[in-house]
């Protein structure tokens, strides 16, 4: 077998949290003392191996420290204890543009970041072009950046950094930057990276990402590696315990508009018991409940509901005059029901929306836009290796019998 990329032995990095700080010399005397400080330990004792061409991930809170000990194997950060060792060329996609000068142009920065990232005149040279055509700047290539918008600035700089052909890349929660065309450019890039056998180190708190992307993870929690695994289970371990109890109204913090003469007061999802809950598993039973009250009579309205990832992708827009659900007429307090016998999501997190408009759909009554939060946790069938929806299928398998193969058996 193959030596691991990366090993992680015993790994420590502690900061200093000043209470008071000596500013100047003339603080330092006037206060007889120095700054007061307490240690705070971001990585404890971190030990792990990455193997050469895999994909992993780093799960964990905020605080956790994902993020330093990705700095600590960038060399941004030196340990206090312990050692990493790494084998090849490592680029880090940590803070997008962090080495850009406002005043040069796009053209001089790819060459000054270019060089930061350990690249000669000639190879930078050679894939300027590559460079340029990958973000999408052609036009705007000998502009200074700082009149560049902040997406044209993430995209410059994750083209410089994604292009120098690593042996090792390091990702801190940069998956999501630019446009959609961009952001399938940038997904086209990571395959071949991963063909090639790059090796990629992810920290991301898009757990589908994570889930889709990465063949193992690695969950730092409170500073200490709590558990390493293969992606798809570690992640459904992770949402079961950092799940959180919602109400309604603590997340009731999307966009609303409408004309008003009927309003949807409130977005319940039901458990196959019918009760009221945020939390549901995979193949269960759910209702999703819309509370409506009319204000005056309201002929043949139409309801619909919108279903999207914690990243706005949305999944589905059912509505109920699809399904021949028009009433008549509406007047005062009721409920539209939409039945799911079987959720077909996967676990993670999602967004409730919904809407009621007039037969033909053109005149908005009322929209509240991503109104509820809700979990789907592991239920069956359990699928942990990635996406957002379940098929629901069956597997099936039949030998031909007049295969060669089974000449003689």
């Amino acid at each position: 077998m193959s030596e691991p990329a990366i090993v992680v032995d015993g790994l420590s990095k502690r900061f200093r949290l000043y209470h008071d700080r000596n500013q100047t010399l003339k603080a330092a005397v006037m206060r007889g003392r120095r700054a007061r400080y307490e240690e705070f330990w971001a990585l404890r004792d971190v030990s792990l191996e990455i193997a050469e061409g895999a994909t992993y991930g780093f799960i964990g809170t905020n605080g956790s420290g994902k993020s330093t000990l990705l700095k600590c194997l960038a060399r941004i950060l030196v340990p206090d204890e312990g050692k990493v060792l790494t084998r090849g060329k490592v680029s880090a996609l940590l803070e997008l543009g962090a080495g850009f000068h406002p005043e040069l142009s796009g053209r001089e920065n790819v060459y000054l970041n270019g060089s930061i990232l350990g690249l000669s005149k000639r190879e930078l040279d050679h894939r300027f072009d590559d460079i340029v055509a990958f973000a999408g700047l052609e036009r705007f290539i000998d502009t200074p950046v700082k009149n560049y918008s902040s997406g044209m600035y993430v995209r410059l700089g994750f083209s410089v950094a994604i292009n120098v052909d690593p042996d090792i890349l390091l990702v801190d929660e940069v998956l999501a930057v630019g446009d959609e065309q961009f952001q399938r450019r940038c997904n086209e890039r990571f395959a071949d990276l991963r063909a090639q056998g790059t090796t990629i180190v992810i920290v991301s708190h898009s757990l589908g990402s994570v889930r889709s992307m990465c063949d193992e993870v690695a969950w730092i929690d409170q500073s200490r590696l709590r558990a390493i695994g293969p992606a798809g289970d570690l992640v459904d371990q992770y949402l079961a315990e950092v799940h959180e109890d919602r109400s309604a109204e603590e997340h009731a913090t999307g966009s609303r508009f409408g004309s008003g003469e009927v309003r949807l007061e409130r977005l319940e999802v039901l458990d196959r018991e019918g009760r009221a809950t945020d939390d549901v598993r995979t193949g269960e039973a759910v209702t999703f409940r819309l509370h409506y009250d009319a204000a005056e009579p309201i002929e043949r309205p139409t309801f619909s509901v919108e279903l999207h990832t914690i990243e706005g992708v949305l999944l589905t827009r059912p509505r109920a005059s699809e399904a021949g659900l028009t009433p008549d007429h509406i007047k005062g307090r009721g409920t539209v029901d939409l039945v799911v016998d079987r959720l077909p999501l996967l676990p993670g997190t999602y967004d409730l929306s919904a809407t009621v408009a007039d037969e033909s759909s053109l005149h908005v009554f009322d929209s509240r836009h991503r109104a509820l939060r809700f979990d789907v946790e592991p239920g069956d069938p359990h699928e942990s290796f990635g996406g957002v929806l379940t098929l629901q299928g069956r597997w099936q398998h039949e030998l031909d019998v007049s295969s060669p193969l089974l000449d003689g058996c």
